[in-house]
Formats: structure tokens, C-alpha cells, sequence
């Protein structure tokens, strides 16, 4: 493991992606900890203390704390990702936008435009509801979590908010671009595992001063590396489909007249359905931001809080929803099977072109719901069961997916790197299967 560390950095280009990498989510952590002017901290911090268990807990996890804190970071990457969410959604419905996902690269450019116009609308609209939302928050003195409401105190906030997802959103893209790894499931990752030490302290914390049985405390341990083992097998899990090539001589040179494996993953799209499902499980608390002291709205946020059986129920139909909706997106089974008969490759048994179409669907269609299930199960049950336990959020089953998930998917592609240029892997005997 350690002679691998250091065959990454002996690639010039693979260390200079690494670093521009940590670099930049150095910058986010930053980031995080610059204030939004205006805010009582003591009063903010005495009512999140409160919170831990709700909606607000949650989602301060996926920003890194910095919701908690109130800081320019508040909203985190979660606008950008809704507005992907809308504009992915009305690409499979607007024909406009149908178009430009036919344009390749360019038309690519014109919907991440889009997104980005999305981004600061949504972004307006929650540091607005974040700001009348602060505005109500009292702590048990009666005291108010800003120092002047008002009109300012609301254009402040938005301003600063919404600058502040821009930002965030452009240093994911930089990630994408010239480091290593995906950008914004990175941004989202560093933010939970900012949170590991201090979970980690409070749990010994629990265990020393007695609020905690020590044979609970191994009880946890025992489901985080069942919930991790169980996500690695599912996340690595591949439906192998056999393809044939026919040979063809060009010149005096024989090509092709071998077999290969066509790799259908049983989770092809990662942890992809649970950052997109969790996001828009935010938008009802989000609005009924904008309604403090209407009864009815509070009961609409009761119900979609962490832990609710509302919640739980369409936060499972979201996840698997989005499984299917973004493997359709990775993986276009027309595409591959045309592509496959332009060089001459088939299924055997299977006849080139529609047939095989239709094949590959029926089969992506079946192992993709036993992953989406796992995904809905995985991300529900392991909370319920450590809710119970009154443990950190951290150690809830959706923080170890995309911890997990996003590790994985980052290894991979160092992996990669190193492979290309012909050095050992990260795993000697076992290669991760998906690595190119």
C-alpha cells in the first residue's frame, strides 16, 4: 500500500492532479469556517445542539458543518445538484434539451450553462428561506440567532450564501477538470469526513462518562463494517455479458477473432441516486422555511424529518427512482449494441443490433433492481436502527454510502493512472474490477 502511495506521486502528472486536488478542498475547508455576518453563534450552536436528530442535523453533515456554523459555505453544493436533478429530468421530456444532449460536447457546455443559471436561482430562493429561517431561531433565554433582522440582515445573507455556492460549485468543476476523482461527490465526501472527528470524540465521551454500554459501542462498530463490506460488494458487483468479435484480415494482418466480457455493474450509478434522492427530500423542510408560524407548513416539516415514516417511504422510492433514471443516463444499451455491430461484435445466441438492444436492456433492467433496493435499504435501515442508539449522524447507512462510494470511485481512477503507466495498483492480488 505504501509502495503504491508513492509510485502516485512518481507520475508527474498524477501528483500534480492529487494535489491540485487536496488543494482545493483545503480552499472548501476554508471556506467553511468564514461567518455570515449578522449571526449569534452562541444562540445558532445551543439550538443545533438540540437538532442533532432532525432534518437540520442532516444536513449540516452533508455541508461539513458549515450550516451549523452559519457561514458562507451554508448551503453547501446541494443547489447545484437540484438544478442537475431538474435540467437532467427535463432532458428526457424537453425536446430542446433532448437536442443538445445529441450535440455531444458542445450542446454538454449549453446544458451545464443552464445548470449553473439554475444553481443561483435556487441558490437565492434557499438563502432567503435560510435568512427568515435564522430570523426565528431563539435559544432557551429567549434570545434571537441575529444580531439586527431585517430587510439587510435578509439581503446579506443572500448575497453571501449564494456567492458562496458559486464558488463551491466552480472549485468541484476545477476538481473535475485538472484533478482527480469527481468534483462535487469529493466536495460532498470531505464534508462527512470532517465530521468523523468529532463523532469519533463524542462517542468515547459517551462511553467514559456512562451514558453509553460498551457492548453497544461494539454493536455499532459491528454494523459500520457491515454496512462498508456490504457497500464494497455491492458497489464492485458485475453482471459479465460474453462478446464475440469475428476475425478480419486487412492486408496480411488478422484482427479480432477473440472473445471479451461486456461488464453490466449491478450498482452502475454509484452513489449518484442518494446524493440526487436526499436532495430533494431537502425541499419541503427548505420551504417551509419561508413559514415560520404557519401550523400547517411546521406539520409538513414534522413529517419529512430523518427517522418519519413519510420520509423513510419516499426517500426509498427516490433513491431507487433515481438508480434507474441515472443508469439510463451512464448507460444507453441502443448505443452499445450499435457500436458492437459496427465492428463486427455480437452476443452469442443473440442476433446484432435491435435483439441485442433489447437484451442488454432486460438484463441492465434486472440486476439494477436488487442495487437500487440495496441502495433504499442500506440507507434507511442502518438509521433507524442507530437513531435508536442516539448515535452521530456520521455513522448513519447514508454517510457511509457515499464515503464508501466516493473513496471507491476515486481509487479506481488513481488506479487507473497507475495501471496505464504500468505500475502495481493499490491491490496486488485482487484488482478492483472497476478499474479500466
Amino acid at each position: 500500500m505504501i509502495e503504491s502511495f508513492q509510485n502516485a506521486f512518481k507520475i508527474p502528472e498524477l501528483r500534480r492532479r492529487i494535489l491540485f486536488t487536496f488543494a482545493i478542498l483545503v480552499i472548501y475547508r476554508i471556506g467553511g469556517q468564514v461567518p455570515t455576518p449578522g449571526i449569534d453563534r452562541v444562540v445558532l450552536s445551543a439550538f443545533f445542539a438540540r437538532m442533532g436528530g432532525t432534518i437540520f442535523g442532516l444536513y449540516d453533515m452533508f455541508v461539513g458543518g458549515a450550516f451549523e456554523r452559519a457561514t458562507i459555505f451554508a448551503l453547501g453544493i446541494m443547489p447545484y445538484i437540484s438544478a442537475s436533478i431538474v435540467l437532467q429530468l427535463l432532458g428526457s421530456m424537453v425536446p430542446f434539451l433532448q437536442k443538445l444532449q445529441r450535440e455531444g460536447q458542445e450542446g454538454q457546455k449549453k446544458i451545464n450553462q443552464y445548470t449553473r443559471y439554475g444553481t443561483v436561482i435556487l441558490s437565492i430562493l434557499q438563502s432567503y428561506g435560510i435568512s427568515v429561517w435564522l430570523e426565528s431561531v431563539r435559544d432557551d433565554l429567549g434570545r434571537s440567532a441575529v444580531v439586527d433582522p431585517g430587510i439587510g440582515f435578509k439581503l446579506l445573507t443572500m448575497i453571501t450564501m449564494t456567492t458562496g455556492t458559486i464558488f463551491i460549485m466552480w472549485l468541484g468543476e476545477q476538481i473535475t477538470e485538472r484533478g482527480i476523482g469527481n468534483g462535487i461527490s469529493l466536495i460532498i465526501f470531505i464534508g462527512i469526513v470532517a465530521r468523523f472527528p468529532i463523532a469519533v470524540k463524542n462517542e468515547v465521551e459517551a462511553v467514559m462518562n456512562g451514558l453509553r454500554n460498551v457492548l453497544v459501542e461494539v454493536a455499532l462498530m459491528a454494523i459500520m463494517v457491515a454496512i462498508v463490506a456490504a457497500v464494497v460488494l455491492i458497489t464492485q458487483a458485475q453482471r459479465r455479458i460474453l462478446v464475440q468479435y469475428p476475425r478480419r484480415v486487412v492486408g496480411r494482418k488478422v484482427y479480432g477473432g477473440q472473445s471479451t466480457h461486456l461488464p453490466l455493474r449491478v450498482n452502475a450509478a454509484g452513489v449518484i441516486p442518494i446524493i440526487f434522492a436526499q436532495s430533494i427530500m431537502f425541499a419541503p423542510n427548505t420551504i417551509t422555511t419561508f413559514f415560520p408560524t404557519n401550523q400547517v407548513m411546521q406539520t409538513i416539516a414534522n413529517w419529512f424529518q430523518p427517522g418519519a415514516p413519510i420520509y423513510d417511504f419516499l426517500y426509498a422510492l427516490m433513491i431507487i427512482f433515481f438508480t434507474y433514471f441515472y443508469t439510463a443516463i451512464i448507460f444507453n444499451p441502443v448505443d452499445v449494441a450499435d457500436n458492437m455491430k459496427k465492428v463486427g461484435g455480437f452476443v452469442p445466441g443473440i442476433r446484432p443490433g435491435k435483439r441485442t438492444a433489447e437484451y442488454l436492456d432486460r438484463i441492465l433492467t434486472r440486476i439494477t433492481l436488487p442495487g437500487a433496493i440495496f441502495l433504499a435499504l442500506i440507507a434507511i435501515l442502518p438509521f433507524l436502527i442507530i437513531r435508536s442508539m442516539n448515535v452521530s449522524f456520521f455513522f448513519g447507512g447514508t454517510a457511509l454510502l457515499i464515503v464508501v462510494g466516493v473513496a471507491l470511485d476515486t481509487l479506481q481512477q488513481v488506479e487507473s493512472h497507475l495501471v496505464m503507466r504500468h505500475y502495481e495498483g493499490f491491490m496486488r492480488r485482487g484488482r478492483l474490477r472497476g478499474r479500466q
